[in-house]
């Protein structure tokens, strides 16, 4: 299949060639979380079908964005993972995903599928520097059947599948706790007293949280 282009000699422009096309970008947010297999790209991305998936991946490949790996042991399976250059796309995602959290999250639609694997994107788009100043803790959060943590050390963050080896502070809520409170129809303290959620360990760390991940004031973008 011939590659589309906009024939254009702009950054701009460029950048849209390799990375415009349907299901390209969400490809390399499934990635910026780390390899993925085939078929974990697939069950993230329904209505994805194999062969456009096979596709997408090969253009990739070819630009030079994400490259074939082997997963290590006990694994040992083919993967797919980006590029350094794929990686520094992570900026222009997370923008997207702020300005989403803004301008573009009303009500779940019916059919909208959701993973709770994306709040490791999410907990970095909505990550607050200036708040985590002096702090160094590790969060660790259980969403439903999802397990993944934070590693906040001085004003950055780490986000990363999987659990943590020593967390400082744990919270557990469900898959649709979660969703309500990043649609802010609850808060985290409003979960814990509808025992949808839990928290546990160091009062401080637990203390700053709400602090530490802001969701954006949602804005119409309609003008009246």
């Amino acid at each position: 299949m011939e590659q589309r282009t906009y024939n254009q000699y702009c950054a701009t422009a460029r950048t849209l060639d390799l990375v415009g096309e349907r299901w390209t970008l969400l490809l390399i947010r499934e990635l910026l979380t780390g390899p993925k297999r085939f078929g974990d790209l697939q069950a993230a991305l329904r209505g994805l079908g194999t062969g456009l998936l096979a596709s997408r991946l090969k253009h990739l490949e070819r630009e030079g964005l994400a490259r074939k790996v082997t997963l290590p042991p006990p694994a040992r399976t083919p993967a797919y993972a980006l590029t350094e250059a794929g990686e520094e796309l992570a900026p222009a995602v997370l923008a997207l995903a702020r300005w989403g959290l803004t301008w573009a999250m009303d009500e779940r639609r019916a059919g909208e599928t959701f993973h709770a694997g994306w709040a490791v994107l999410g907990l970095r788009a909505c990550f607050a520097p200036d708040a985590a100043v002096g702090l160094r803790a590790v969060y660790e959060f259980h969403i439903g059947d999802e397990v993944l943590h934070a590693r906040v050390v001085d004003g950055t963050v780490e986000t990363i599948h999987g659990p943590a080896p020593y967390p400082d502070a744990t919270v557990t809520m469900t898959q649709e706790a979660f969703v309500d409170v990043t649609a802010r129809r609850l808060t985290l303290t409003d979960a814990i007293e509808a025992a949808t959620a839990t928290v546990t360990g160091d009062e401080e760390a637990l203390r700053r949280l709400p602090d530490l991940f802001r969701l954006p004031t949602p804005r119409s973008r309609r003008i009246d």
